[in-house]
């Protein structure tokens, strides 16, 4: 792989995760993830330590571009913080969790479940579409906890943020309108994310065949190109998601999800 051309391609794909982001309340991991992967593999790595250091790198950067899409989306009224603190808390935990487990579970299988879970939640998103501004939003701090804690396990498993389970659980389960389950998603992803790369710095430290500027499975360098635009680009994501109506944007999100779980039941 080229030095200069490698860079370049970490640079647009950041632009293009961080929109994502903030349009969706996602983590933008289910782009990152695998454009690490192919340079790491195409640079010679080993494809087990290239998807540990892909799915820990991309977890860092979700954490500034999370809070960045949280901060815009809390400008237009849009993150449910009594819902997204008690969530984000057990998601830390729960991140921690899966990160831990990630070491020791086959990847095909957890990509094999994740799709056909994505899958079935993008079908109900497409039944389940309705616009209202003002949905009866549902929920207690009990199911808040536990709904975060398995949304942190899945994020750390996977290396994705969670957001494409957490907003269809809010819009379906909790009755959210869905600008409000992007913004409380993107909220609680920062939390979930600090737990799954915590687990990553531990369970990668010491690793031989880490890239320099390395701690643990958290790729420094590639962290720093990335995070310089998945930031600004998720203030662009807010816009445009702020800019679409509840219908339109839950149609958007379905097949943003169709996506991800078809992609992920490919390289299955």
């Amino acid at each position: 792989m080229d030095p200069i051309l490698q860079p370049i391609i970490l640079f647009f794909t950041g632009i293009i995760a961080g929109t994502e982001s903030g349009l969706f309340g996602v983590g933008g991991g289910s782009l990152m993830t695998p454009v690490q992967f192919w340079l790491y593999t195409a640079s010679g790595m080993d494809s087990t330590l290239a998807t540990r250091l892909a799915f820990g790198t991309s977890l860092a950067v979700i954490i500034p571009t999370m809070i960045s899409g949280a901060l815009a989306h809390h400008k237009h009224g849009a993150v449910e913080w009594h819902a997204a603190l008690p969530m984000g808390v057990a998601a830390i935990i729960g991140g921690f969790a899966g990160g831990i487990a990630a070491s020791y579970v086959p990847g095909h299988v957890l990509r094999l479940f994740f799709a056909i879970f994505i899958l079935i939640m993008a079908v109900r998103m497409v039944w389940h579409i309705r616009e209202c501004s003002e949905c009866e939003m549902r929920g207690s701090v009990i199911r808040f906890l536990i709904t975060g804690f398995f949304i942190g396990i899945l994020s750390g498993l996977t290396g994705l943020g969670g957001g494409a389970l957490l907003v269809p659980v809010l819009v379906l389960l909790f009755g959210y309108p869905m600008h409000r389950a992007v913004g409380t998603s993107s909220a609680c992803l920062i939390f979930s994310s600090c737990g799954a790369v915590t687990a990553y710095v531990i369970t990668g430290w010491g690793v031989a065949g880490l890239p320099p500027y390395s701690i643990g499975y958290v790729d420094l360098l590639t962290f720093a190109i990335l995070a310089v635009t998945t930031i600004p680009a998720a203030r662009i994501g807010v816009r445009f998601a702020h800019s679409c109506s509840g219908r339109n944007l839950q149609i958007l999100f379905a097949i943003m999800m169709v996506l991800i779980g078809l992609s992920m039941l490919v390289s299955v």
